[in-house]
């Protein structure tokens, strides 16, 4: 069955082209669709979990809004007021029903919605895991591309020593030590805030150098994979000349893993970089995060984590679909399964 399923599928891409790519597309939107359903339970137990952590946090926001100097009977009424005095069970169902109604909730420090707060700052944090993913990508690629073609050189000790400042060294260290030198030291960069584009230049680059070690670590392995795989070794024996077969065999060949770990790096970011922007006090998601947590404000760290998740969760489907448009395999596993 399988060997007569490749058979219709190569002479239908031979003999109906359009046909082809239509039902490939078709699949590929079914596919989507069955990834949605299966990401339903994973939201489920996340959304469960979340709300059970966020619970067992120490501290009380109905006294933190009240004040130290409150009696009892205010701060037992603002917990009526929020909702804390119910059961966690009767909490979980209110704070469900509220998201089916599409709606995340009110912050208890703002007063302000919940996606108000989430939607001003992401932005900001799009921006700084834009540029961060794409120092990192136009740096790492070249740099494991060619320590794998060129082994036992000084470029790929060099991508070594990158590998392993981006493992090892610690994020809030590079920030400090980057605030130091072109900020106090040098004053050429500002070392906080976010109202120019000279900004992001510090938090995007500390950014950098982490997603750096394994994006470089990741292409050199792929590369030096994809070189010793057959057909790259019958394409070398036929006399194709070297860029043809880097650009044809060798990089489509290994994108997969390097799509992969892109994808998660892109997904960290977006659910905000916390250390960092922490440190840079850049306005993003991560630090609205610290400051819920500090605050105790339950119902912003919850529609915080709920973005995460959620982010995660798209990021993965979409490395899914670029895996099919870069392998023609998977677009026939996808038709053979969707």
């Amino acid at each position: 069955m399988v060997i007569k399923f490749y058979k219709f599928m190569l002479n239908l891409k031979y003999l109906n082209p359009y046909l082809y790519t239509s039902m490939i597309y078709m699949s590929l939107v079914r596919y989507l669709i069955r990834r949605g359903y299966q990401s339903i339970p994973t939201f489920i137990g996340a959304l469960l979990f979340m709300f059970i952590l966020v619970r067992v946090l120490p501290g009380d926001p109905a006294r933190l809004i009240a004040g130290p100097e409150a009696l009892e009977e205010d701060v037992q009424r603002i917990r009526e007021q929020l909702g804390l005095d119910k059961p966690l069970y009767a909490q979980f169902v209110d704070y469900v029903m509220t998201l089916l109604r599409g709606d995340l909730g009110t912050s208890i420090k703002f007063r302000t919605p919940v996606i108000n707060e989430i939607l001003h700052r992401l932005p900001y944090t799009i921006a700084l895991a834009l540029v961060a993913e794409a120092i990192a990508v136009a740096i790492a690629l070249p740099l494991g591309i060619m320590s794998a073609l060129r082994p036992n050189s000084k470029l790929t000790y060099v991508t070594s020593v990158i590998s392993l400042i981006g493992a090892s060294a610690p994020i809030f260290w590079i920030a400090l030590m980057f605030i130091y030198v072109f900020s106090v030291s040098l004053k050429i960069l500002p070392s906080s805030g976010a109202d120019s584009p000279r900004h992001i230049i510090l938090p995007a680059t500390t950014l950098s150098l982490l997603l750096m070690g394994n994006l470089t670590r990741i292409t050199r392995s792929s590369v030096i994979e994809a070189l010793n795989s057959n057909h790259v070794l019958t394409a070398m024996a036929k006399g194709l000349r070297d860029r043809v077969i880097l650009i044809r065999h060798i990089l489509k060949n290994a994108m997969i893993p390097i799509v992969t770990i892109m994808g998660l790096q892109v997904g960290s970011l977006l659910g905000g970089a916390i250390i960092t922007e922490t440190v840079y006090a850049w306005p993003g998601i991560g630090s609205l995060l610290i400051d819920s947590i500090f605050f105790r404000d339950y119902t912003l760290i919850q529609g915080i984590i709920l973005f995460i998740v959620l982010t995660f969760i798209v990021i993965n489907i979409v490395v899914d679909v670029i895996y099919a448009l870069i392998d023609p395999r998977i677009r026939d596993v996808l038709w053979r399964v969707s």
